[in-house]
């Protein structure tokens, strides 16, 4: 008689492995890139995956979360801000992610659930800080007092090309997706150097592929990092 383990049986297409869930567990998974990577497409369907799994994924969203941040949030993307300067604007992130990581996350980690975040700091150090040109020693400075000592266990960043997610963006921008292509391109490039500075705890994911194709890499590249 033959033994299969967990990593003998192939999983459904668009399931994760009982191996892969199982080490989901209690982590901090952030899903990230520039506009138009189509990471909230792909973080709907990890989603349903996971649950499908049998997890009870804690999802939150950046700026957001909470009734506190949900506030901030509308100040942040309402056109109405235009004279908003780019220190307040960063400080604002993280009074929303001070709040989030208090109120949510720290206690859905103790509770031993997948915490999923739609993205995190590594969007503040693309956007504010390399498109934005605040020091990245601020941003981290001010992340430390935000979050303390709670951290992603990964970052992954859906990476496209500014021409291709243009093509992507809903015609409604809001005032951060209206920056233009410039702004765009240094937003990808933040997110790259992020990459190359900390291979251990980013993941990067070719998101101009097709979905399925896309999904298929963000499992891969879980399962090789957490199994």
């Amino acid at each position: 008689m033959s033994h299969q383990t967990d990593k003998d049986v192939a999983p459904r297409p668009g399931a994760l492995a009982p191996e892969l869930a199982r080490a989901l567990r209690s982590k901090f998974i952030v899903f990230d890139g520039p506009d138009g990577s189509g990471k909230s497409t792909q973080l709907r369907r990890f989603l349903e995956a996971a649950r499908a799994a049998g997890l009870d994924p804690c999802e939150v969203r950046e700026p957001g979360g909470t009734q506190i941040g949900e506030k901030i949030r509308a100040a942040l993307l309402d056109h109405l801000e235009e004279d908003m300067t780019l220190r307040c604007e960063m400080l604002l992130y993280m009074a929303s992610r001070a709040q989030l990581v208090e109120q949510t996350i720290r206690p859905a980690l103790a509770a031993g659930r997948l915490v999923v975040a739609d993205r995190f700091v590594s969007s503040t150090l693309a956007y504010q800080g390399a498109a934005g040109g605040l020091p990245e020693r601020e941003i981290r400075a001010a992340a430390n007092i935000a979050c303390g000592h709670t951290t992603p266990d990964l970052v992954v960043i859906f990476d496209v090309d500014e021409d291709t997610a243009a093509t992507r963006l809903n015609p409604l921008l809001d005032r951060m997706e209206s920056k233009g292509r410039e702004y765009h391109k240094r937003v990808r490039q933040g997110y790259l150097s992020q990459i190359e500075s900390d291979q251990k705890h980013h993941l990067r994911v070719d998101a101009s592929k097709g979905e399925d194709q896309v999904f298929e890499q963000l499992v891969t590249g879980l399962r090789q990092r957490l199994t």
